[in-house]
């Protein structure tokens, strides 16, 4: 078939990522013509029957779904949530510090300072600690000096009133797993855009092309009336007028299919824009079709599940948002708290290279460090910019959900009335032709004009053109309603 292109690709899809399975390479012939550089790579068609020069619904998908920009984009999201939380988990990454500073002068050794530090943060405000120090030197500050073997301490910073339970790390931590659910909410978001624009685009591709057989069908007609016309004046049986109104009824049937070729046209270069094969866009063969109007690729829709809207990606991304905001807001009310750190740290003396003494109690080092602002102002503001930050993205799920739910309720109403109007279309179709093969007869023993004829024949074509509008807008409204409702995926 036309979309298979170089290799036979099986994909699988769940809900939050592709799967791309083996390649297998398919015909010679293709792969030849790849590499001897044909033209623009077009869609070429496969070996067999009528069918082969037909683009299906699903080789349209699966080639979207698997090449299209758009559909690798959304694959990248999950990759982008996980370098996210790969960040997030950073912050609880055990550091190392350490430094050597030196100063000689005069022949004299003022002082040397050796210092090494690690660090083992928690996800809650409490640090171990512990490292090494060893300082020399005639002026070094009487509280810091140590014996030639330096000492050890293990200790512990905990900030007991502001960052103790939230704080940056366990913020950065929470958010980073909420995004996880965001980047899938915003995967399924573009994949459900690029299917929505993408079938929208077929369906226009069938409306012109199928209406312009009909309009082939309607210049035929035309080409004939004027032909018997043209005879029947030669014959005396017609005036001058009639072939000229004739001539003019062609005329207008041959505009009306120029008309709806240019379009057509403009629909197959759209199509073409979600064609491609691997990061090379690629156009249809001159000659290749759409399926026909009348076999619909979405099965009819029985039954309407509000609660469905709620599960909606565009709904879920917006909660999974609101949530990130809300977790930021809670880091920042904690800053109301004032800033308090307290540092115990035990030190262990050392008699050589590896002997350590015991523990002792007397020997520690502790502290603690306070701060608090006067006014608050700049928490403040930023605690009433989150409030502001929140209603706005509940403002905005309320207007998505309202949107979601009066759409699909407008759609699966207007469903319900195209299939009405594609039932009495079609026996408008066939009751036109009727009176147009009356009408026909008639003329042809010269009971009728062509002012007459020409009024049955475009009845009947006009018909014909509201039976394919028909279709196609009723498969459209199915199109948007499965967008709507949050089943075009599933589908």
């Amino acid at each position: 078939m036309i979309c298979r292109l170089i290799y036979d690709c099986k994909y699988f899809m769940d809900r939050s990522t592709f799967i791309n399975n083996r390649i297998v390479p398919m015909r010679i012939l293709l792969y030849i013509l790849i590499l001897i550089g044909v033209g623009d790579y077009q869609l070429l068609m496969a070996q067999g029957g009528p069918d082969s020069l037909k683009l299906s619904y699903d080789e349209y998908l699966e080639n979207i779904l698997i090449y299209h920009p758009i559909a690798r984009q959304a694959g990248l999201k999950q990759g982008f949530a996980e370098t996210e939380l790969m960040k997030a988990r950073g912050y609880l990454d055990p550091e190392i510090v350490a430094g050597w500073n030196e100063k000689n002068f005069d022949d004299k050794l003022y002082y040397r300072k050796y210092g090494a530090k690690l660090r083992f943060p928690t996800s809650i405000g409490l640090d171990v600690v512990g490292g090494y120090e060893n300082t020399k030197g005639d002026y070094v500050n009487p509280e810091n000096k140590t014996d030639e073997f330096g000492f050890w301490h293990v200790g512990l910073e905990l900030n007991v009133l502001n960052g103790l339970l939230v704080n940056e790390r366990s913020t950065a931590i929470k958010k980073a797993k909420v995004y996880q659910s965001l980047a899938e909410n915003e995967q399924q978001v573009l994949l459900n855009e690029l299917m929505y624009a993408s079938l929208s685009a077929y369906l226009t591709w069938q409306k012109y092309y199928f209406s312009l057989e009909v309009l082939e069908e309607n210049k035929a007609i035309a080409n004939t009336y004027l032909a018997n016309t043209k005879e029947a004046f030669v014959n005396g049986e017609k005036t001058a007028m009639d072939t000229l109104e004739a001539s003019i009824a062609y005329q207008e049937a041959h505009n009306y299919y120029l008309k709806n070729e240019m379009y057509l046209v403009k629909a197959r270069q759209i199509i073409e824009n979600y064609l491609w094969y691997e990061d090379v866009p690629i156009s249809l063969q001159d000659d290749a079709i759409p399926e026909y109007f009348k076999d619909p690729f979405f099965e009819n829709v029985t039954s309407y599940d509000v609660e469905l809207i709620e599960y909606h990606p565009k709904i879920l991304a917006t909660i999974n948002k609101l949530s990130m905001a809300e977790i930021d807001q809670r880091l920042k009310r904690s800053k109301y708290l004032p800033k308090l750190k307290v540092k115990y740290n035990p030190l262990l003396k050392t008699q050589g290279s590896t002997n350590i003494h015991s523990f002792s109690s007397s020997d520690y080092k502790l502290g603690f460090e306070f701060s608090m602002p006067i006014t608050f102002r700049k928490e403040r503001a930023d605690v009433n910019r989150g409030k502001l930050k929140i209603q706005e993205i509940e403002l905005d799920l309320e207007q998505k959900r309202n949107e979601l739910l009066n759409k699909s309720d407008a759609s699966w109403a207007q469903q319900l009335l195209l299939k009405e109007q594609i039932d009495i279309q079609n026996q408008n179709v066939v009751m036109y032709k009727q009176l147009l093969d009356g009408e026909s007869e008639k003329f042809n023993y010269g009971e009728s004009s062509v002012f007459l004829l020409n009024k049955r024949q475009e009845k009947y074509i006009s018909s014909q053109l509201k039976l394919t509008d028909a279709y196609v807008s009723q498969q459209l409204e199915v199109l948007n309603f499965l967008y709507y409702s949050n089943q075009l995926l599933e589908r």
